[in-house]
């Protein structure tokens, strides 16, 4: 009947639990015999469960701290960038008015829109090679490399 060399071993799966085998075993193009001793061979071996990380607790505090310093670095930059075209632009108004006293709500709107070109054209400066490029008269993000 069988082997001489084997040993029928008895389970009881559940049922959802063997259609989950057969399917397993499907996958593998194996019988479920096959793949219940195949799995119960993988489970004897003796292996080490532990698994090591790749950095230490130590190490990934260390990698934190330089993020977050370098993100509160460029946060600071960023704070100072606005803080430098918001004066800028109310350093235009404030000298508009030191020379106008007495100047209206209308007219420093008119100096402003009238003045908006040349302060675009300065903002643009700063801007080109480091943000933008321009090709002839177009006007492009800078891609990062």
């Amino acid at each position: 009947m069988g082997d001489p060399e084997t040993q029928a071993a008895m389970t009881y799966p559940t049922k959802p639990q063997y259609e989950g085998w057969k399917e397993d075993a499907a996958d593998m193009d194996m019988s479920v015999s096959e793949w219940i001793q195949a799995m119960v061979e993988a489970g004897r071996k003796k292996f080490d469960a532990g698994v090591e990380p790749d950095e230490t607790l130590q190490e990934v505090r260390k990698h934190r701290n330089d993020l977050k310093e370098e993100l509160d670095h460029a946060r600071e930059r960023i704070q100072d960038l606005e803080n430098q075209l918001h004066h800028g632009e109310q350093a235009a108004i404030r000298g508009f008015v030191e020379e106008n006293p007495g100047a209206t709500f209308e007219d420093i709107t008119r100096h402003v829109i009238e003045t908006v070109p040349e302060r675009v054209n300065r903002h643009l400066d700063e801007l080109e090679g480091d943000v933008l490029y321009v090709d002839g008269e177009e006007y492009y993000p800078q891609e990062e490399s």
